[in-house]
């Protein structure tokens, strides 16, 4: 598994969280290319955000050598972001069609 691998992965997830948050929570939705759009750019900040922890793609495969703690706290904040995200967009949404 390489790093390109892992990040693709992470961004895969956070458009699935996204899109199921939106699924399931109907007052919190744009669509399913709004949500999808929205999930690939919370899930990528979150990532970048807590990569500098050490938990970016690169660190988990450390020279070829793999660590499954990191990568499973890498995927749990890659939805996290496409959840957050979607929920932050979904408060300026509001704020601004008052």
């Amino acid at each position: 598994m390489t790093g390109t691998l892992i990040s693709l992965i992470s961004i895969l997830i956070g458009i699935v969280s996204s899109n199921l948050f939106g699924y399931f929570k109907k007052n919190y939705t744009f669509g399913f290319k709004g949500n999808t759009l929205i999930g690939v750019f919370g899930s990528i900040l979150f990532i970048k955000l807590f990569g500098r922890l050490g938990f970016d793609p690169w660190h988990i495969m450390n020279n070829g050598d793999f660590d499954g703690f990191r990568l499973s706290i890498n995927m749990l904040v890659s939805a996290l972001g496409g959840i957050l995200g979607l929920v932050f967009a979904k408060m300026i949404y509001k704020k601004l069609n008052k």
